[in-house]
């Protein structure tokens, strides 16, 4: 088996963040470019020759502090990027050049690396501070999405995927899984299973954890692979706002309602805040299922069709569409409910009043006066 070079090349590590339900991008760029006056910060739209960002989002460069990633190092700058439904992406570059095999020291290096953790959740609360007037319901979820994308420029020998996969499979798919043991020829043939290429020599191979590209360009495939840890992120926290919104719609549809009051006060409240709920998440689904759309290329269309089946993005769809309706469905019961309670509210006024105009016609007139 021969050994092969990394001539050059640059792993990208990636965090992704919630960080409010919608971000004026006009706003935002203004406020940085304001207050960043020494130019620390670099920022344009990104915006490659096939992608229809709606809006584009607003990539940002930030000068930073090289640190060690074992035998690695990376880059002084790191890019930031907004998207208009409340995310942020973090990524670090780190060069790459030796013996290919040396990639799996890096890969586990940055498995759930908490110096690159801790690091860019700072500079989001940073960037959070800074543009916080530009934030709808600003708040840094817990939730975090990371991802490492080794983009390799030049390989020595140039090889095809087929003849890569076929020598040097095991040590692929330990590199792409960070997975110290020798694995399966199940778990091996999986981890690959994902692949594309292009050209004779261009090719990339998608896993759960990392993606392995090989390719002398390769910008435009970065990118999707970018938006499409954006949007397994959104969908994350969304199932995760729904489950809550559900649990809290629950106990609001089960609570007794005790008098008129209450149902004037409390309940309609409670609708309300279902509504916005419902409203809410209906909002961010939509805008981060339309924020992207691939023109008149078919690579990247079956990239991303090929990142969205490794990442399970149809099933998170199908899920919180169902979570959606079953809100949808709660809020009618409750609709329904209080339209029931004001009903029966109604029906003893009536009955009320009845009874009144019966008693003031038995009382004798001289009684009444």
């Amino acid at each position: 088996m021969e050994a092969i070079t990394i001539e050059r090349g640059t792993a990208y590590a990636l965090f992704v963040y919630d960080i409010a339900l919608s971000i004026n991008l006009d706003e935002a760029e203004r406020l940085i470019t304001t207050v960043t006056q020494r130019e620390s910060l670099k920022h344009k739209r990104p915006a490659p020759p096939y992608f229809e960002y709606r809006p584009a989002p607003v990539r940002f460069t930030q000068e930073a502090e090289s640190l060690s990633l074992g035998n690695y190092r990376s880059q002084t700058s790191v890019d930031l990027v907004l998207y208009d439904f409340g995310a942020v992406l973090v990524s670090y570059r780190i060069p790459l050049e030796g013996p290919f095999s040396h990639l799996f020291n890096l890969s586990e290096e940055l498995y759930d690396n908490a110096l690159l953790l801790s690091d860019s959740r700072l500079r989001v609360e940073q960037l959070v501070t800074i543009i916080q007037s530009a934030l709808t319901k600003s708040e840094i979820s817990d939730l975090v999405e990371d991802y490492v994308i080794f983009h390799i420029e030049a390989l020595h020998p140039a090889c095809s995927p087929e003849e890569l996969c076929a020598t040097h499979g095991q040590e692929i798919a330990r590199i792409l899984r960070a997975e110290r043991q020798t694995l399966s020829t199940q778990e091996v043939q999986d981890a690959l299973s994902h692949r594309l290429a292009f050209g004779l020599h261009d090719f990339i191979i998608v896993d759960w954890f990392a993606a392995l590209m090989v390719d002398r360009q390769g910008d435009d495939v970065r990118s999707v692979l970018e938006f499409a840890n954006v949007e397994l992120l959104e969908m994350r926290y969304l199932d995760q706002r729904l489950d809550d919104a559900l649990d809290r719609s629950y106990q609001v549809l089960s609570r007794r309602l005790w008098g008129p009051l209450q149902i004037r006060g409390s309940y309609r409240r409670d609708l309300r805040r279902v509504a916005r709920l419902q409203a809410d998440n209906a909002v961010l689904f939509e805008g981060v299922n339309n924020a992207l759309k691939l023109l008149g290329d078919q690579y990247l269309a079956r990239v991303y069709r090929q990142v969205s089946q490794r990442f399970h993005l149809a099933e998170w769809d199908a899920s919180i569409l169902r979570k959606l309706q079953t809100l949808e469905s709660i809020y009618e019961k409750m609709a329904d409910q209080a339209a029931t309670h004001r009903m029966e509210l109604l029906e003893w006024i009536i009955i009320i009043l009845i009874a009144a105009e019966i008693f003031l016609s038995l009382v004798p007139s001289g009684i009444r006066h």
